[in-house]
């Protein structure tokens, strides 16, 4: 089977649905994205039964359980994707909303709208409810999506993608709009990387290693959702119960997840009457802690904490923890070891919190909450394409408006230059 042709023509669908699909009316988009949320609860058993074969492949291949709770679907995570069409739904439609508009001292009216980008390029690992959400949130900015899933979740993805799509296009939407790449060889990837003139953008969700090698590869132009080392810095002035509330939130909830705490800072005036209390939290909800040597002489029942484990997403329940002198030294911990993703302080300090997040260089900062937060569902946008730790065109969770970019209309009465 010739890969490269299989998805060259794949690709050539999409860019061809993609002109009709930037003219396509709100209603049509509307109603396409709420029949899609009908059938993916209608058929969510079948849904079931294909995510159940990938779980037992991946259980066979001794995948970690991090890995499994990614991969994993029932049908509480099915309502939510559902729940995440029709929201999106709800939002309002981005294409051609304008954001300016001008008139020069010679006449001319310009005013700028949003347009889609065109054609994305999906790139992800084993969550399948990043099928469900990029369909959403490309179908309704406007755009035609190829999707391409990592091979553990190959049989979820594709009972997906093929109830969505069908659904769309009962619904109006072009057919070819919605394009999944059931190649699970690596070379997929790396034709997708080169479809230029047929992508507008790809966009790689999942670990470091994936999305390196996108970055360094692609000559399609590349939006970066990165990787999350986020910190939660626990201030002097901190509430107690606040801070434990949202530290075993932002670790223990759900600790696969790019939002989730990798590193605990602790204020080294509070260190000796804080740590005890949050470790012993922590160990009761089977939570390995990685001190340095100041957490490891309040705590030493702590393993010792190496240098890489700062820089480290772990993806499960393993925290790090620092004692540091003070907000300075948090600061320049967090901005020296984050992947520019997720921060919060829990402070009564209004000062130090208005410093943390001006300070923080990360795409979203909180003060006395959790960084589970961070989540295009979370915001407000229906869903998320990504979070996006770059700083060029998007940042953080990524919903309608980032999968736009911007078109000038000039009005004239026969100006010449």
């Amino acid at each position: 089977m010739d890969i490269k042709a299989e998805i060259l023509n794949k690709a050539k669908e999409a860019k061809a649905a993609s002109r009709a699909m930037g003219i396509l009316s709100t209603d049509v988009k509307n109603e396409a994205l709420l029949a899609m949320a009908d059938a993916l609860e209608k058929r969510a058993e079948l849904v079931l039964a294909e995510n159940a074969k990938d779980l037992e492949d991946a259980r066979q291949k001794g995948l970690r359980r991090s890995y499994l709770d990614r991969l994993m679907l029932n049908e509480g995570r099915i309502a939510k994707m559902a729940e995440g069409l029709r929201q999106t739904a709800s939002l309002p439609d981005p294409v051609l909303r304008g954001d300016y508009s001008s008139v020069r001292p010679n006449g001319l009216e310009i005013r700028r709208v949003r347009v889609p980008l065109g054609v994305v390029g999906i790139i992800y690992e084993a969550r399948p409810n990043v099928t469900a959400d990029a369909a959403a949130l490309c179908l309704k900015s406007g755009n035609a999506v190829i999707l391409r899933g990592g091979s553990e979740a190959i049989r979820s993805n594709a009972a997906i993608s093929s109830l969505l799509a069908t659904a769309a296009y009962h619904a109006g939407v072009p057919e070819g709009a919605i394009q999944f790449i059931d190649f699970t060889e690596r070379e997929a990837v790396d034709v997708m990387m080169h479809l230029n003139g047929y992508l507008d953008v790809i966009i790689p969700r999942g670990g470091a290693g994936l999305i390196q090698h996108v970055l360094q590869g692609s000559s399609v132009p590349v939006i970066e959702t990165g990787t999350g080392v986020c910190h939660t810095f626990v201030d002097a002035s901190a509430d107690f119960e606040m801070a434990e509330r949202i530290i075993v939130n932002a670790k223990t909830s759900h600790p696969s997840v790019c939002n989730a705490m990798e590193t605990l800072l602790v204020h080294r005036d509070i260190a000796a009457s804080f740590l005890p209390h949050i470790t012993e939290v922590l160990q009761a909800k089977q939570v390995e802690l990685r001190g340095c040597e100041r957490a490891r002489d309040i705590c030493p029942q702590m393993k010792a904490a190496t240098e890489e484990d700062w820089a480290t997403e772990y993806g499960e329940l393993i925290l790090s923890v620092r004692v540091v002198d003070g907000l300075d030294a948090a600061i320049e911990h967090i901005n020296r070891y984050n992947t520019g993703h997720s921060e919060t302080i829990v402070t009564a300090n209004l000062m130090h919190a208005h410093r943390f997040q001006r300070e923080v260089d990360a795409a979203a900062v909180y003060v006395n909450a959790s960084t589970r937060f961070t989540d295009g569902f979370e915001f407000g946008f229906g869903a998320e394409i990504g979070i996006s730790t770059q700083k060029l065109h998007a940042r953080g969770p990524m919903g309608l408006e980032e999968l736009t970019s911007t078109k000038y209309l000039i009005y004239g009465e026969g100006q010449i230059r």
